[in-house]
């Protein structure tokens, strides 16, 4: 016995075991010694363990059932977790843990700027070839499904002191569009002209008429727009979602109502606006609500206003998983059935085809007048989802692009 339970601390060392409740912990570590658990049963019953109260549904104590066969145990306890996973979620007793947090603001110089690529790009799903800048690094929202938070530390918010100098010296080619986002590494708009970002790119986008640069974002903080004249080269978009979605995985960022009324101040201006359904998650009743967000655009905007509508939904990668379970708060975004999407975890193709599929058809009186397209999605949806398909990423992007040129002139 001595034996295993120093085995077992080894085992557990390094995991989130301790990000347990101290009842799932004793409970784990007296079947881990009835059984002599080995390391790789160890590992994903605490990641069971974990995703159970995350998702606020009933714990491992609950869910096991003892057998004499250490295999019939453990194949019942997954069987029970595989159920709780893949069927709809539901968010009516759900209690989220969201907490505000204080940003620490730090400044950092790099030498040249330049444009990257869309950081989910991967050839093997259908890809805009969208160009970033990246503006500020890391968000003061805290979307419980955001990739950001995996790759900068979530509460260091970093702004390049140099941006204003660098922008200037970025070399386009002139007989080339670019298409060019800044809500890739931070949120576009939520930092307003903190140290003049907005300012400056406001200026790129006027000296560079060959450019559409889009200002993505989930915040109503517009004022710096309206003060301002905005290029015409900019498109607002939004990230939009129901506000069961908002309220409970979306923490810290602007409402539904926010987001809609910040669109329309924006497009009474003049400005082309957008609207980005990512991510569609699969919860119960979740097709009537998003009808229902749909109804809401159609109903407060014309579609000369609008330059795109795009669909896409929850796609992990690895380091994005592992940073969740080590969080040690509730969300419901890891409950959903998981395949391979492309080396990423995503809802099995059938499933994205009848939310796409529904959504889009739910915008039929704008199917003419303004772009749809799916975000880094499988390239068989296409033709399933909007009758027709692309042969390459180049093609999307140009007719992506001069949709909007067609739209801006």
């Amino acid at each position: 016995m001595e034996y295993y339970r120093e085995k077992f601390k080894r085992h557990v060392k390094d995991s989130n075991f301790t990000k347990l409740e101290k009842s799932s912990q004793k409970f784990l570590e007296e079947k881990a010694y009835m059984y002599r658990l080995s390391f790789q049963d160890i590992k994903q019953l605490i990641d069971i363990s974990i995703d159970l109260e995350m998702w606020d549904e009933e714990s491992i104590k609950k869910i096991w059932k003892d057998n004499q066969n250490k295999k019939k145990t453990l194949l019942h306890v997954k069987n029970m977790y595989e159920d709780i996973k893949t069927k709809p979620k539901k968010y009516i007793k759900f209690k989220s843990t969201a907490k505000k947090h204080k940003f620490n603001f730090t400044t950092f110089e790099k030498d040249k700027l330049s444009l990257g690529t869309c950081p989910v790009a991967s050839p093997k799903t259908r890809c805009c070839n969208l160009m970033t800048l990246d503006a500020v690094e890391s968000c003061g929202f805290d979307c419980s499904y955001c990739s950001i938070q995996s790759f900068y530390n979530e509460n260091n918010i970093g702004f390049d002191k140099n941006f204003i100098k660098n922008i200037k010296n970025i070399k386009l080619d002139a007989n080339k569009k670019y298409h060019i986002g800044t809500g890739q590494s931070s949120d576009s708009l939520m930092w307003g002209n903190k140290h003049d970002i907005l300012k400056s790119l406001f200026e790129f986008a006027r000296e560079n008429t060959n450019i559409i640069l889009e200002l993505k974002t989930k915040s109503d903080n517009i004022s710096y727009l309206l003060e301002n004249e905005v290029p015409k080269n900019i498109l607002c978009t939004w990230s939009v979602n129901t506000q069961t979605i908002i309220k409970n995985e979306e923490h810290l960022s602007a409402t539904l109502e926010q987001r809609v009324a910040s669109a329309r101040k924006l497009a009474n201006k003049g400005v082309l606006v957008g609207f980005h359904f990512h991510p569609i998650i699969v919860y119960e009743d979740y097709l009537k609500e998003y009808k229902e967000l749909v109804t809401l655009l159609l109903k407060n905007f014309k579609t000369k206003e609008v330059a795109l509508v795009s669909l896409g939904t929850l796609t992990f990668i690895k380091p994005v998983i592992k940073k969740l379970r080590s969080r040690n708060f509730k969300s419901k975004v890891l409950q959903m059935p998981m395949v391979n999407a492309g080396d990423k975890q995503s809802y099995p193709l059938h499933v994205k085809e009848e939310m796409f599929k529904e959504i889009y058809k739910a915008f039929s009186p704008w199917h003419k007048d303004v772009y749809f397209y799916m975000c880094m999605e499988d390239e068989s949806l296409w033709r399933k989802v909007f009758g027709y398909e692309y042969s390459s990423n180049n093609q999307f992007e140009e007719f992506m692009i001069n949709s909007y040129i067609n739209k801006i002139n």
